[in-house]
């Protein structure tokens, strides 16, 4: 008998290289319902408060469109494979911002508070810069892997950017809260937003390297996996850091923020729910600790816990007091399931911060339950978009800096909804997109900016093998 006879049956076919389709298009069209959907809010809020089309309609609506088109095209360039749901998500939530802010800014009783500026101009030139940035993210970082040779350097600089609110001359202390620096020319900027990327860079490079060593358990207790004792180091420092933060910047929000990423980048290096339990145990002990010594961060735990005293003792002229949770519980309430609509609540009574930290108020109180829910979706698909990539990445180190991206984001619009919403103490951190402030729209572009260059790495079809007889096509070999 031949050796062919012999041999299993194989039925050869070819696949081309092209690999899968690049989704550009779909974003583009996607693109255009993310610019449509804020014009026709900005439209409804004018007719609402003046009975006329807002006369800066069309140059909202052709600036939207013009920034998002240049995000657009800068992914259809230097990223061409990568998620096509990300960049319309982001640019929808910013535009529906937008939209808020300027609703606001038409607000009387705003206007007639002592330092009352109109922030909706400044918020569209945030979003440039931001858009910007994101543009150069995707023309310099050509592959996420060269971030993992700066590892102890972003270590470094996250150390850097968390001191600099403490230099005398150099910090501001806002709101009781010493998380902010003054830049002459450019008002003040929050190192904290950017040093959450730069940590994440941090992690993700240290745990790869660690995640065997921080996996070895040594004893079996009510069925977790302890780690053994040397292992404890990393998450000790880390919670030590992050109690630092809370003590000397006064900044809840941050300091969650920073631990409960790198928890949850352990998780996913080790596979140990053991560290997932530990991280929580030791979160509540810091938090619990701070918080019966700080002054600032007690009193934001005591109006969360009885909101309408605080409002009690404000309304009664007593400083230290203050009455917007409550407020801000009231604008939800009364948004009811529907709300609203857009220019018709009163969530201008929470007063300087309705626009930042309580923005999310405006929104339930003229959406309604609907809304809100449909924030929180897109919210949601971005953090899920942002896991797919993990999951798709071809590499560790990809794969955990997308996971901390991912996470750092939920986290942070659980802990600024959360506060809002009075299901946890108001952490004073802002709503990603949403509220106004430049340093968060700069940072989360740039965030978004790094999960798209993941994905494209992750989504990109594998070159031809070199020893292909056909350059151009991939043979794919199946047994019969």
């Amino acid at each position: 008998m031949s050796s062919s006879t012999n041999s299993p049956t194989h039925h050869t076919s070819t696949i081309g290289a092209i690999g899968a389709p690049s989704r550009r298009n779909t974003e583009l069209a996607l693109l255009v319902f993310a610019v449509a959907i804020p014009v026709f809010a900005y439209a409804n809020v004018g007719l609402a408060i003046s009975d006329q089309v807002p006369s800066g309609l069309l140059s909202y609506g052709l600036g939207l469109g013009l920034l998002a088109g240049v995000a657009h095209l800068a992914v259809r360039k230097f990223a061409p494979y990568a998620d096509p749901l990300l960049l319309p998500l982001a640019t929808l939530l910013n535009g529906l911002g937008l939209v808020a802010i300027w609703r606001l800014d038409q607000s009387k009783l705003l206007q007639s508070l002592p330092n009352f500026v109109t922030a909706a101009p400044r918020q569209l030139l945030y979003t440039a810069l931001g858009i910007a940035l994101f543009v150069v993210v995707l023309i310099f970082l050509k592959d996420h892997r060269v971030l993992q040779r700066y590892t102890y350097i972003s270590m470094f600089s996250a150390l850097v950017l968390l001191i600099l609110p403490l230099v005398p001359g150099l910090g501001a202390n806002i709101y009781g809260a010493k998380i902010w620096i003054n830049i002459p020319g450019l008002g003040s900027l929050q190192p904290g937003e950017f040093a959450k990327i730069v940590l994440a860079v941090f992690f993700a490079g240290y745990l790869m390297v660690k995640r065997d060593a921080l996996a070895l358990a040594s004893r079996r207790f009510m069925g977790l996996y302890l780690p053994r004792g040397r292992d404890l180091g990393p998450i000790l420092v880390v919670w030590a850091v992050s109690i630092l933060i809370l003590v000397l910047e006064t900044d809840l929000g941050t300091s969650l923020l920073f631990f409960g990423m790198f928890v949850i980048m352990l998780y996913v290096a080790t596979e140990r729910t053991s560290w997932i339990v530990f991280g929580l145990l030791m979160s509540a002990v810091g938090a619990v600790g701070v918080a019966s010594v700080e002054t600032h961060v007690k009193s934001r735990v005591q109006a969360w816990l009885d909101p309408m005293r605080e409002y009690t003792l404000s309304r009664q002229g007593q400083t230290g007091h203050s009455d917007q949770l409550q407020q801000a519980l009231w604008a939800f309430g009364s948004g009811g399931t529907l709300g609203s609509g857009w220019g018709q609540g009163h969530s201008d009574l929470i007063r300087f911060a309705a626009n930042s930290d309580f923005v999310l108020a405006t929104f339930g109180e003229e959406l309604g339950l609907a809304g809100i829910m449909a924030i929180l979706l897109i919210y949601g698909l971005i953090v899920e978009r942002g896991v797919r990539t993990a999951l798709a990445a071809r590499d560790p180190f990809g794969k955990l800096l997308a996971i901390g991206l991912s996470g750092a984001f939920a986290l942070q619009v659980f802990v600024v909804a959360g506060g809002v919403m009075g299901l946890i103490p108001l952490t004073g951190m802002t709503m990603p997109f949403l509220a106004y402030g430049g340093s968060s729209v700069l940072a989360n572009w740039a965030l978004i900016g790094i999960l798209i260059r993941i994905s494209d790495t992750a989504r990109r079809p594998a070159p031809a093998p070199a020893s292909s007889p056909d350059a151009e096509m991939t043979q794919v070999v199946r047994p019969s």
